[in-house]
Parts: structure tokens; sequence; C-alpha cells
């Protein structure tokens, strides 16, 4: 069964109109089907179709049920943007589908890109959430500092991954089932020498991701691959 994303659901039962033309003229739902709808926040809904307008399709909700996540942690991937856009959609939409909880895109000395427009992976991560059936939409962040994002990170096992030859233990060996994580993610340059020991200031430990050097959007996809997979 396809899923619709309904976030106001509690105020209005009625599809957006994006979701409508998908329901109504895409998969040809009609008047008194059943479909399957998410708030985002982790509530599923039965619903029934009664009116199939194609840009505004209302429903009326049969049964709600509150689902359980897949993981009892909180997972958060920070990674500088790559030059190429594609391949941080492809990150997106990937660590989407594997389970990641929020995703924050940082602004480091290296990075090759400064801006990203956050609404096209908005969509691309909306779009992985429902293909996954999952509940829970991932929260997305707006390009951040780097200084400032590890100032003020929180997660009680704060990681980063980087290139250069210093002591490091693998994620895997660091990661603690049930307690919450976050992974730093440098640019194709790495983080600077500087980047590395503020966050190492700040409580951050060091780890690698393995034998191969990966390019940016393979490391975050491993490194949410292997916080989720050790949790399991």
């Amino acid at each position: 069964m396809y899923l619709f994303y309904t976030p106001d659901i509690e105020t209005r039962q009625e599809l957006s109109e994006e979701e409508s033309g998908h329901c109504v003229r895409v998969l040809r739902y009609a008047a008194g089907d059943e479909i399957l709808l998410t708030d985002g926040r982790g509530t599923t809904y039965t619903a029934r179709i009664t009116n199939p307008h194609p840009r505004h399709c209302a429903f009326e909700v049969i049964h709600a049920e509150r689902q359980q996540r897949s993981h009892n942690f909180r997972l958060h991937i920070a990674i500088a943007p790559t030059k190429n856009i594609e391949r941080l959609e492809w990150m997106a939409e990937k660590c989407t589908e594997i389970g990641v909880d929020e995703i924050t895109l940082l602004s480091c000395r290296y990075s090759e890109r400064r801006q990203v427009r956050t609404d096209r992976l908005e969509k691309i991560v909306l779009s992985a959430a429902k293909q996954s059936l999952t509940p829970y939409l991932p929260r997305l962040n707006d390009m951040t500092d780097f200084a400032a994002f590890v100032r003020g990170a929180k997660e009680s096992i704060r990681c980063i991954a980087h290139c250069y030859k210093d002591d490091k233990r693998l994620l895997k060996d660091v990661v603690r089932r049930g307690e919450d994580v976050l992974v730093l993610i440098g640019p194709e340059g790495d983080f600077s020498e500087e980047e590395v020991q503020l966050a190492l200031d700040c409580g951050f430990v060091p780890v690698s991701l393995g034998n191969s050097r990966l390019r940016t959007e393979t490391a975050g996809v491993v490194a949410c691959h292997t916080a989720i997979l050790l949790n399991e």
C-alpha cells in the first residue's frame, strides 16, 4: 500500500495538492477506497477517501496507530555538502531509507559548496521515507557553521570521521546500544586540522569508517548503516 504524508492531519483531513494529484490522477484512487497516511512523527492512519478531488482529496480517518521506532536511539549525521549536489541528494535518500533521524549540512573550511536548496532535499527525504513506509520523517537542518555546531552538540556519543593519520577507533567500536549518536563527515578535502582539534576539545571521538578512503556521500551512508546495524 502507498503511504501518503499528512503533517497537519489533526486539523485538516485533506491531502496536499501534490499528494492529492498523486493519489487521484496517478494511482486512480476513488471515493470509498482506503489509504494509508502518516504525520511523519510516528503515527499511521488508515483512512477512507470521501472526495477524490485531484487538488484537495478529502478523507475520513478510520484508525490511528502509534508506531514504534525501528531503533531506540537517535542518529544524527552532520555532513559537508558535495560540489555535485546529486551526490548529496543520493546520500540523503539512502540514509533516510536506512533510518537516520536527523541530517545537518555543515559549512567547513574546505567545503566545496556553501549553499544548498533544502526545499529540494526535503522532497527527496520525504519521497524516500514514503517509499520505505516509515512513519518517522528525518529532520533536515540548513547549512550550519562547523564551529557553532560542534560547540552546541548534545548527543552522548559524538564522533568525527577524518582522514588524518591520528589514533582513531572504528565507529563500530564506539557506538553503544541505545545511546544517541552524532557523526561528523567532512568535505572531499577533509576537515582542517583546526576543525578536528576543536571537535576533540568539544568531546568528539575521532573515528575510522574502515580501511578504504571513502567519498563524502559514501562515508555518510556507511556511518548511518553502521550505527543502525549495531543497534538492531
